[in-house]
């Protein structure tokens, strides 16, 4: 990513750039094997089976 969209005017701009692509990356790119959701939406998902308390029969 930092060769394909340079030059960068400054070091923010590379960190915001990152940044944007790491947001990207967790939060909205949709993962195939794990049912076409982003994999924060998996994990959490996760954590929330986890919460839950068996019930004794």
């Amino acid at each position: 990513m930092i060769h394909c969209r340079g030059p960068w005017r400054s070091f923010e701009a590379v960190e915001f750039a990152t940044l944007e692509w790491v947001d990207w990356f967790n939060n909205r790119r949709l993962l195939e094997p794990i049912g076409n959701v982003p994999p924060a939406e998996a994990e959490a998902r996760y954590y929330t089976q986890l919460e839950v308390i068996p019930m004794a029969a």
